[in-house]
């Protein structure tokens, strides 16, 4: 029985491993949060592109008129006017502020 005890009381294999894991989970949290953070950036890069792309379409269209031995259809017209942000790169960040700043 005191040889089981002296070998579990020198057994240091579980103590090695568990620093091991806690420094391994450790870099793959911080990679995970940085790998993360780039791809919300990438995200919101993507549907501000997908925005612009709709403010870009070509909405406009005209049907001309027909006139002919006693009949007449009379023509329609669409103009696209320019919308708020409809430039690429409208959307941009701004810097947080702190308390010291605030309206309220």
């Amino acid at each position: 029985m005191t040889n089981l005890i002296n070998t579990l009381i020198n057994d240091e294999a579980g103590f090695i491993i568990s620093a091991e894991l806690v420094l391994v989970s450790t870099i793959a949290v911080l990679a995970m949060v940085v790998g993360l953070s780039e791809v919300a950036i990438n995200v919101n890069n993507e549907l501000e592109d997908v925005g612009s792309a709709f403010g870009a379409l070509n909405q406009t269209y005209c049907l001309k008129g027909i006139l002919g031995c006693q009949g007449y259809v009379s023509g329609t017209e669409f103009r696209d006017n320019i919308d708020h942000c409809d430039a690429s790169g409208d959307i941009q960040g701004i810097a947080g502020t702190g308390e010291s700043n605030s309206q309220w």
